[in-house]
């Protein structure tokens, strides 16, 4: 999916909370470990910190998963048996085994590695039947997340078609292996231009950084008003807007992603999920998911665009460590 190469679970990450949300409960505060992230903003209740939530706990959100009819609830135990052969029906991109992709990543050589996430390692691979290169992104059976997010991510991506999304090429889901493969994303994540300089790279120009912000606005549109069912990303930040050529934005990384409300509903009730550092205040508190929680984490996106700045910034001192807060100060 991307190119330079870091890791990835540096920061701060994705988080769930322990129990269910109510409006009584404020959300404990959580650090981030996949890529930059979730941010407390003053209007927000704090979220615990990642380190002390266990990680089977990160597997059990009831989340809808999305197949082409109307989505379907699964538990995490479940969505653990369910076969290869049920996996595919649901999905139109490439079944790859196991061993193709040994061969691709010349057997996950450490040399191919780009980053890593809540999912697992992601590794540059050459196609050998048709020399396409790819990333690949092999799920940590012990990490934050798995087989359901897996799932989504997979049957997502797959009814998906939109120049701002990044496009799925295949799956492996053979024996007790997950793995997604995406097309290479040679210019990395917006994080990467925006936090991760590289010694003597010039920092993006202003018509650069709105193009970007654009095309991000335009895969999120996508995503809520033209794919069906309409999707709640849930996980819009810097680190999962990939660049491509001529810095052509695509939105990445849904195993988050949720059917959104229809006909008379105005939310969906789930736990606390994210990054730490783009949660909608009103989400965090309340559990009560709406499409307005993306554009929140657009909001977020936007400002570290504009200023430069990391939505959470520990290196920075009271209020000036929370991007919004102190943007909101400022004015």
């Amino acid at each position: 999916m991307f190119s330079r190469e870091r890791k990835i679970g540096e920061g701060m990450g994705c988080f769930c909370c322990y129990g269910e949300s109510s409006v009584q409960k404020p959300v404990e505060r959580q650090n981030n470990s996949t890529n930059n992230q979730y941010k407390e903003d003053d209007f927000a209740q704090p979220i615990p910190d990642a380190s002390k939530v266990r990680p089977q706990n990160c597997v059990k959100e009831e989340s809808k998963v999305l197949v082409n009819q109307p989505a379907v609830e699964k538990d995490a135990d479940a969505s653990k048996r369910t076969s290869a052969d049920e996996e595919s029906n649901a999905i139109k991109a490439r079944k790859f085994t196991f061993a193709e992709l040994v061969a691709a990543t010349e057997n996950f050589k450490s040399d191919y590695f780009l980053g890593e996430g809540g999912f697992g390692k992601v590794y540059k691979g050459h196609l050998q039947d048709s020399g396409q290169i790819v990333a690949i992104k092999q799920l940590d059976r012990n990490g934050c997340q798995g087989i359901r997010e897996f799932v989504v991510e997979m049957l997502t991506l797959s009814m998906a078609d939109h120049p701002n999304l990044v496009k799925l090429i295949g799956y492996c889901a053979e024996g007790d292996q997950r793995l997604l493969v995406y097309e290479y994303m040679p210019l990395g994540s917006l994080e990467d231009h925006l936090h991760d300089l590289r010694p003597n790279e010039e920092p993006l120009d202003w018509n650069t950084r709105m193009k970007i912000a654009a095309g991000a606005a335009k895969g999120l549109e996508y995503l809520h008003d033209k794919m069906k069912p309409p999707v709640i990303y849930r996980d819009l930040k810097c680190s999962n807007i990939l660049l491509g050529e001529g810095y052509h934005p695509k939105l990445s990384d849904f195993g988050l992603a949720k059917v959104g409300p229809s006909g008379d509903q105005t939310h969906v009730s789930t736990r606390v999920m994210g990054t730490y550092g783009y949660c909608a205040p009103d989400y965090a508190m309340t559990g009560q998911l709406t499409f307005k929680s993306d554009i929140y984490s657009f909001g977020v996106v936007l400002l570290e665009i504009i200023t430069g700045r990391k939505a959470i910034d520990e290196t920075r001192e009271g209020t000036a460590k929370n991007l919004v807060a102190w943007v909101s100060y400022c004015l």
